[in-house]
């Protein structure tokens, strides 16, 4: 009887302890969130690094327009839209699904939003979720942007992403991540090698096919190179991705799990360092040179490769796996440039060849024995074919309207003294 007020004090205190445990979990999941998500945000500066070295330099302007209103667009479409397309929650697996109860919390009542524990067991809050994952709908469009670059039209091209990543784009990933039918049939990506990077590839290819190559690009036969602008910062760009792919990856593990964050960074870095050994090595063989170029590429097409597996391909298997996707890079080059599909930067090389591969590893490499490589081929071509025909489709009608292509005026004496009156590079001296 006595004993009874001690035991209460006892029990109220470990209550205590545990709510505050629960808590400081919270915390740390969600700053490693924050954290990650402001990596994914400084790839875009990556990708216009990237695009404006490789481009040249009488775009560079339009180039740098294109990559700074790429994430505003994409951010905006994706918390009018296309948040609530991705993660509707389906009761049922299916195809199509929107959470119109999400759409009003975020915007009328926010006050409702879920910043407890309860949400994403403890992963994360609510804001940090739709911050994180608007990051990689723009990566989506960013990716379009490099390969088309030079020669399309700006106002065709924004309006191709306000489409491809208000609807297309998260009505994709809600099959995979909105606990959709791929879902449902085991398909698995853990960090987008193809519902962000083959299907952003796939969106380029359809552009690189309609929009044509640039005027001078192959003459008789032959593949004639186009000097980039920058080599020091195409470099620039593609290390800011790397560092950005910490977040990526790591990010997608949901939480600061030390065991898992880790594990998933190891890989993710082997990758790159193999897939940049392995462009480093094709290169030298398909060329004859010494092509920095294709090692820049083999480090992106190791990052894109290991995204789908990063969490359950083993570090020896996933140096297989880098290895292999910068070989790939760089046969995938030479056959667009065969078929005369223009790629300014190699984008549907990387993000769609090397997606698409690293999806299938997950079905060989995977240390998770549901993985079926059949699975992950059926995924695939569902997510390729709707990619593919809702790019060609918005192109093709922005075609037939507006068009998609500058004149050939503009283009040959470059975009940004008429689009933009100013130049990229400008020497001025003082009288």
């Amino acid at each position: 009887m006595y004993f009874a007020p001690l035991l209460a004090q006892d029990a109220a205190a470990t209550m205590d302890v545990s709510a505050e445990l629960t808590q400081n979990i919270l915390t740390t999941n969600n700053v490693w969130m924050m954290l990650s998500t402001a990596l994914v945000f400084i790839m875009h500066l990556g990708f216009a690094g990237v695009e404006a070295g490789f481009g040249q330099a009488k775009n560079t302007v339009n180039i740098l327009f294109k990559n700074t209103i790429t994430p505003i667009i994409g951010i905006l479409t994706y918390a009018v839209a296309g948040f609530y397309l991705m993660y509707p929650g389906f009761e049922t697996p299916g195809w199509f699904g929107f959470d119109a109860s999400g759409w009003s919390m975020f915007w009328f009542s926010p006050g409702d939003a879920d910043v407890t524990s309860a949400y994403a067991d403890g992963g994360y809050t609510y804001w940090t979720d739709f911050l994180f994952q608007a990051m990689f709908a723009a990566t989506a469009a960013t990716i379009v942007s490099g390969a088309i670059a030079e020669r399309v039209k700006l106002w065709a091209y924004l309006i191709f992403t306000l489409f491809f990543v208000g609807l297309v784009y998260p009505i994709i990933g809600s099959w995979k991540w909105g606990g959709g039918a791929l879902d449902d049939m085991g398909f698995y990506d853990f960090a987008g090698s193809t519902l962000v990077h083959s299907v952003g590839g796939w969106g380029a290819l359809a552009g690189v096919i309609l929009v044509g190559p640039r005027i001078g690009k192959y003459v008789n036969g032959k593949t004639v190179d186009k000097p980039g602008a920058s080599v020091p910062l195409a470099v620039i760009g593609v290390f800011l991705l790397w560092l950005g792919w910490f977040g990526f990856n790591g990010g997608s593990v949901l939480s600061a799990d030390p065991g898992l964050v880790s594990f998933v960074l190891v890989t993710t870095c082997l990758a790159a360092c193999a897939g940049g050994m392995g462009g480093f090595l094709a290169g030298y063989f398909v060329f004859k040179r010494l092509d920095l170029g294709m090692v820049l590429n083999g480090v992106l097409a190791g990052l894109v490769g290991i995204t789908a597996g990063a969490d359950v391909i083993n570090p020896g298997s996933a140096v297989i796996v880098g290895f292999v996707a910068g070989i790939l890079v760089v046969l995938s080059a030479v056959l667009l440039d065969r078929l005369k599909l223009d790629d300014v930067v190699g984008a549907v090389s990387v993000h769609l060849t090397c997606g698409v591969w690293g999806t299938l590893a997950v079905g060989i490499f995977s240390t998770n024995p549901d993985h079926s490589f059949i699975t992950q081929l059926m995924g695939v071509a569902i997510c390729g074919v709707t990619a593919f025909v809702s790019a060609f489709v918005i192109f093709y009608v922005l075609k037939m309207t507006v068009g998609i292509r500058v004149s050939e005026e503009h283009e040959k004496s470059g975009l940004d003294s008429h689009e933009h009156g100013i130049r990229g590079y400008t020497i001025v001296y003082d009288e």
